[in-house]
């Protein structure tokens, strides 16, 4: 169990550092956007879209009932917040990818095949890391982004992710027993 926690948190890790690291190299491109704004919207698309399969698997999947409710406020925000990235990131041309890419159709595909407790803690400990790399990567958008809308749309949008995280920790100090980080 502890392998599937910790390889779900590297994998979410490893997702946040490619953001990071386009902050520092911004590059024009069409209509004022840069290559760090396509790489923002790309990721938390891939997230975003990930977060919604791994919500529906927790509402229907997941033994704790705090769990289950979670898991449907994170497919249902996720979803609305996907739908309004979507429409910015197309109307100032950038792309927006169309299915899970395949590190996040690896962690859907682990996380279906587990159940009861061991769900809940996993996919809680994956929340409470998703979520803290998340933070991260809207200020730093929030902050450094070059295409106007799509940076106001990440500091509306962290409130959100910042109040996601506080209730995954404290769902997860229930469920996993800690606040989602390694002793």
């Amino acid at each position: 169990m502890k392998n599937v926690v910790l390889a779900s948190a590297v994998v979410l890790a490893m997702a946040a550092v490619p953001a990071a690291a386009q902050y520092g190299q911004k590059k024009a491109t069409t209509k004022g956007t840069t290559t760090s704004d396509q790489h923002f919207v790309t990721d938390v698309a891939n997230v975003g879209m990930a977060e919604v399969e791994l919500g529906k698997l927790a509402a229907d999947k997941a033994s704790n009932d705090q769990v289950k409710k979670f898991g449907q406020r994170m497919a249902d925000d996720h979803a609305k917040a996907g739908d309004e990235l979507k429409a910015l990131a197309e109307k100032n041309n950038l792309t927006w990818p169309t299915e899970l890419d395949a590190k996040h159709k690896a962690v859907r595909d682990r996380f279906s095949k587990l159940t009861g407790e061991s769900f809940d803690r996993a996919y809680m400990q994956e929340m409470v890391n998703g979520h803290r790399a998340a933070v991260n990567t809207f200020k730093m958008e929030a902050k450094n982004g070059k295409t106007p809308e799509i940076q106001t749309w990440a500091s509306k949008t962290l409130t959100t992710i910042e109040d996601h995280l506080k209730q995954a920790q404290e769902i997860a100090r229930g469920v996993v027993g800690t606040t989602g980080t390694k002793k």
